[in-house]
């Protein structure tokens, strides 16, 4: 039986690697839309090698473009926030959501409103709305696995077993590339030092978000969100070699541990494949060759996200989508090298206090527009604090 999906965040790396699954068994699915955003020649590519009915790219200046690569194709081509949003609402099977960022909050929301399943690997979704997500899948009898490596390892952990007897999951971190470094050198790493992972091969934002453990923060946040659990029983260890994605403890003090080669492939195949596990074309560990698997407590002066993770997760309602869209801008005006590797950490927290004083982080978020607005008026307050910190460090 021919599926149909649609994949969000085509041209990422995310993206590629499930059409790199698709591919091997092209038969077995019906490719109803691709998104991208300005890499409009890999959009147009893959959009004809699997006949997308539709091609979306996120930036309406580069309509044009991918009008005039797929022209004469017969694929439908839209450009622009609503198109993708229109693109969510058309009827699949299985969706893959890896726009990264907040702008894949809103696609996702749509595709759980037609019962479908939702791969996610947009962790900013359960980072700033995550009760609004979760209660719109269940109001619409929908599905959403999880791509994330750790919290796919995590839910194939506890296939068969009772959330009640779970005492603590524990997700690992590679540390990024900049884990050994001497903390007083911190402060002089380049994107090109931020961007070199030692283990996986990801897109440059989520590269350097894991050198800088906002990428293991969030996840932190996600695992509450996802799986119900208290933030007390939720664990981050650094695990050098990447391949213990993540580990469930139960009460009876067993550890249920998930290893596999550091490839996305591993937790995309699961969501595409689930409830089947089916033959990947990935690497098989060979724990002779490894000899050892390291684990170490994470040093919290190298990676502040982490603490502020925590005091997120305490506060609820809208601290995760000022933490998101704080963490974002940060993140960019490092790339544009506006401010230091360790300045971002200090942002997101002046942020997060910023915004506490202007509205009650504690409060529930009470629709999806609500987080929306948080999440503008946030990104205009950590703009004009980067801008001062920028100043401040000149």
């Amino acid at each position: 039986m021919t599926r149909s999906i649609s994949i969000f965040g085509a041209t990422g790396s995310i993206g590629q690697s499930t059409l790199d699954l698709v591919r091997r068994d092209r038969d077995a699915y019906r490719v109803v839309a691709l998104t991208g955003g300005r890499n409009v020649a890999q959009l147009a590519a893959d959009a004809r090698e699997f006949g997308a009915e539709l091609a979306v790219t996120s930036f309406e200046d580069c309509l044009p473009a991918l009008r005039e690569a797929l022209g004469g194709t017969g694929i439908a081509v839209a450009g622009g926030t609503q198109a993708l949003i229109e693109a969510a609402d058309r009827p699949a099977d299985w969706t893959m959501s890896a726009i990264v960022g907040a702008a894949g909050l809103a696609p996702g929301f749509h595709a759980l409103r037609h019962g479908r399943t939702l791969a996610l690997a947009n962790k900013e979704s359960l980072v700033t709305a995550g009760p609004l997500l979760m209660a719109e899948a269940r109001a619409h009898g929908a599905r959403i696995l999880p791509v994330d490596s750790e919290h796919s390892a995590v839910f194939q952990a506890l296939v068969g077993e009772d959330m009640a007897a779970v005492e603590r999951i524990i997700i690992t971190a590679s540390g990024g590339a900049l884990r050994d470094w001497p903390l007083d050198r911190l402060a002089e790493a380049t994107l090109a030092d931020a961007g070199a992972h030692p283990n996986w091969d990801m897109g440059q934002r989520i590269t350097i978000d894991s050198a800088s453990m906002f990428n293991k923060a969030l996840e932190l946040i996600e695992t509450k969100e996802f799986f119900g659990v208290a933030p007390d029983r939720i664990e981050a260890v650094i695990h050098p070699q990447s391949i213990v994605h993540a580990l469930v403890g139960f009460r009876d003090g067993a550890l249920m541990a998930h290893l596999g080669a550091p490839d996305m492939r591993h937790a995309i195949g699961y969501a595409l494949h689930w409830p089947d596990r089916r033959a990947l074309p990935v690497e098989r560990v060979d724990l002779a060759k490894l000899a050892m698997l390291e684990f170490r407590a994470p040093d919290m002066a190298r990676f502040p996200a982490l603490r502020l993770a925590r005091e997120v997760m305490a506060a609820g309602g809208g601290a995760g989508a000022v933490f998101n869209a704080a963490k974002e801008v940060a993140l960019d005006l490092f790339i544009a090298g506006r401010i230091r590797f360790t300045d971002m950490a200090p942002l997101v927290e002046a942020t997060l206090d910023a915004m506490s004083r202007e509205i009650r982080l504690t409060d529930a978020m009470d629709g999806l527009e609500t987080v929306l607005e948080t999440d503008h008026l946030t990104r205009i307050r950590a703009q004009d604090l980067g801008l001062s910190m920028q100043e401040q460090t000149a």
